[in-house]
């Protein structure tokens, strides 16, 4: 109501509250095209809160709505040039940040615009790109510097938008022969990478040997810390660099 007479509301909530909301984002905000901006709390694994309130499925179920737009940032100063942004942008917006603290970016006095659509690359990478969603954007930049020590030319791409997302940058990536290796902390099926896959199959450039998921698989994620749930999940540094080297080397 606050929307359709010319205010910008903002919904705070947590991600896993969100989907007890479904059917007002589709038909309140979407359907009408309003100009809400949801901010999404303990977007991805929240460890000790228990498995209920893992915020892994909203990039699935926001995804598919028409009008979405949905955010990711890497850390608290992009968070907050996000929310400067969503309230440029006349429709729907959803920002998706996990819980915990930042990263120790530093903050800029006035906020920047952040480009509608367009991820950033963090680190250039002749043979492969790790796109990061959101705060794997860090532990990408890790795995790629371990990689790289190693021998392997490995880039980082932050996304920042999960809808609608760079197709212009990832069509190029693929063009220019790099191997494609998506992460992102929250289900597979629906996510981020499932969308992206989506696109690149028109351009009838994809196979298994250059395009490589890394999630959360079909299953619910039980209680404990984010440090032993990244590890069993495979998440952690160790474990990305280890699939993301045997990739390579099977698709070499």
């Amino acid at each position: 109501g606050m929307a359709a007479q010319g205010l910008k509301p903002v919904v705070a909530l947590y991600s896993t509250f969100a989907q007890r909301a479904y059917d007002q984002i589709l038909h309140d905000i979407c359907l009408q095209n309003l100009p809400v901006v949801i901010a999404l709390d303990r977007a991805g694994l929240v460890g000790d809160d228990g498995a209920t309130h893992h915020g892994v499925f909203d990039m699935s179920f926001l995804g598919h709505i028409p009008n979405m737009t949905i955010m990711a940032p890497k850390d608290e100063a992009e968070l907050r040039a996000m929310l400067f942004t969503a309230f440029s942008l006349a429709r729907p917006v959803a920002i998706r940040y996990p819980r915990g603290n930042g990263e120790g970016a530093q903050l800029e006095l006035v906020p920047k615009q952040v480009p509608l659509g367009k991820a950033e690359i963090l680190k250039t990478g002749e043979q492969l790109m790790l796109v990061a969603v959101g705060n794997v954007s860090y532990l990408a930049l890790e795995a790629a510097k371990q990689l790289t020590d190693n021998g392997f030319s490995c880039g980082v791409v932050n996304v920042r938008y999960v809808k609608p997302f760079d197709q212009e940058l990832f069509l190029h990536l693929i063009a220019q022969g790099k191997k494609l290796v998506v992460l992102e902390e929250g289900i597979l099926a629906g996510g981020f990478g499932s969308n992206l896959l989506a696109c690149l199959n028109k351009s009838q450039q994809i196979t298994k040997h250059n395009f490589l998921q890394i999630g959360i698989d079909d299953k619910f994620v039980p209680h404990g810390s984010k440090e032993l749930l990244y590890m069993s999940l495979d998440l952690d540094v160790a474990s990305l660099v280890a699939r993301v080297r045997k990739f390579i080397e099977d698709g070499a």
